[in-house]
């Protein structure tokens, strides 16, 4: 049995970005606990096209479809996300706001523009929902998005390699076969056409997007065979990010805990039309969730009822074995944040760890220092009682010799348990608070 299907509205009708229902969204989903094993899937096309029903044939999502009683007019406002069902890896379906729709109005095509950037930016697979009989004109729908499109991708963006998904509707009686050279001809065209900055001058489309055609028969007329070759196009969907699959050559992923901050970026920057790029998207998606996990992981280390105990112990007594414990308690919350940060940028996800190291190193420090205390005073009043004794029988010279190796040894010995790598994490942090 399915679990019932997630859904939130992205981005609204006027561009707002919902923060909040992606949060909501992503902690029902669990994405978080997806490090880079997840896909995120987008359509973009003509308005009434049927894009909604196709993701919902092929995805089993609940996004709301036109009504063909009631006539073609907008049903998707802004950008709708769900859940794919009984498809892995986890797998996000954005469902975009239809081009050329007359309640937007001739000249406010700023929105789908930016729509269009946007699923590009964040999607490992868009699929490009195109009429069959659209193949060879100059004015399809979807050929003037394409070009700002392509050129906006090379001026904001370094190369992520998208997979771009034709899907041809209403496939004629001509075969695919026939079909896809003149496809991919046109959007060869329309590559080289389009003005291209220095640095991509001589790059060719495949380092961008790899571009995959497939044909469907009207869902109308013909819903039996839709429905089949629907079928088939949904088992390309599974392990689509393995080696060979439809996004197996993707480059550049955010790991899933960042998404919710990525997305939210790239929209702000598509939003203010600002340059970005990549790498430094990655670099700042990286500093901001590995600094929240590094403080995450200082909270929980604060609030451990084990580390609490010995805190309160420590202030009126020794602790045997302190040390050690303490040294565990420390490994366990760094091994925490590795498991979490591992997927994000080495550099960034090290210098933070650094940091993560130092808050701890200051939080245990007053409690290490008790112990020492503790421990000098217990080691001094042992040393001064065995000391008595021994000057009595052996004499200063020999007494002072013996009883300060036998209670150094015994000194090293309760203080030992801090790990040589904790100790030289904190003679820096020390030498730094003299």
């Amino acid at each position: 049995m399915e679990d019932p299907c997630l859904s939130t509205q992205l981005i609204d009708g006027d561009g707002v970005f919902n923060v909040s229902g992606l949060e909501s969204f992503m902690k029902e989903v669990k994405l978080a606990e997806c490090g880079l094993s997840y896909a995120v899937v987008s359509i973009m096309g003509p308005q009434s096209s049927g894009k909604s029903t196709l993701l919902n044939h092929l995805f089993r999502t609940n996004f709301r479809e036109m009504d063909a009683f009631r006539g073609r007019s907008q049903t998707t406002k802004g950008i709708w996300m769900a859940k794919a069902q009984n498809i892995e890896p986890c797998t996000l379906v954005m469902d975009l706001e239809g081009t050329d729709g007359r309640e937007r109005g001739e000249d406010d095509t700023a929105f789908e523009k930016q729509s269009a950037l946007f699923a590009l930016a964040v999607s490992d697979i868009v699929l490009i929902n195109m009429w069959c009989h659209d193949i060879g004109r100059e004015q399809a729908a979807n050929k003037p998005l394409l070009k700002t499109v392509f050129q906006v991708m090379m001026r904001l963006f370094s190369p992520r390699k998208t997979t771009m998904l034709f899907v041809i509707r209403d496939k004629s009686k001509t075969p695919l076969e026939n079909l896809e050279p003149i496809l991919r001809e046109d959007i060869q065209k329309i590559w080289d056409g389009v003005p291209k900055p220095h640095a991509h001058k001589d790059t060719p489309l495949s380092e961008f997007f790899n571009v995959q055609v497939v044909a469907l028969n009207s869902y109308e007329e013909k819903e039996e065979l839709f429905r089949e070759q629907v079928s088939n196009l949904r088992d390309r969907f599974q392990q689509s990010i393995a080696p060979g699959g439809l996004a197996g050559d993707r480059r550049g992923v955010v790991p899933a805990s960042g998404f919710s901050f990525s997305a939210q970026q790239f929209w702000k920057v598509i939003k203010e039309n600002k340059d970005l790029d990549l790498p430094a998207h990655k670099v700042m998606v990286a500093t901001v969730r590995c600094e929240e996990i590094g403080h995450e992981k200082v909270a929980t280390f604060t609030a451990d009822e084990e580390w609490q105990q010995f805190e309160e112990a420590v202030q009126s007594d020794y602790v045997p074995g302190f040390g050690k414990k303490i040294s565990s308690l420390l490994d366990r919350c760094l091994s925490e944040y590795d498991m979490e940060a591992i997927y994000f940028d080495e550099g960034v996800r090290t210098s933070k760890r650094h940091q993560l190291e130092s808050k701890l190193l200051q939080l245990v420090n007053p409690a290490y220092q008790s112990l020492l205390g503790h421990l000098r005073t217990r080691t001094l009043e042992a040393f001064k009682e065995s000391f008595d004794k021994a000057v009595e029988k052996e004499g200063f010279a020999v007494a002072a010799r013996d009883s300060t190796q036998i209670f150094l040894e015994k000194f090293d010995k309760g203080s030992e348990g801090m790990s040589l790598e904790m100790l030289v994490m904190y003679l820096p942090y020390a030498c730094r608070n003299q």
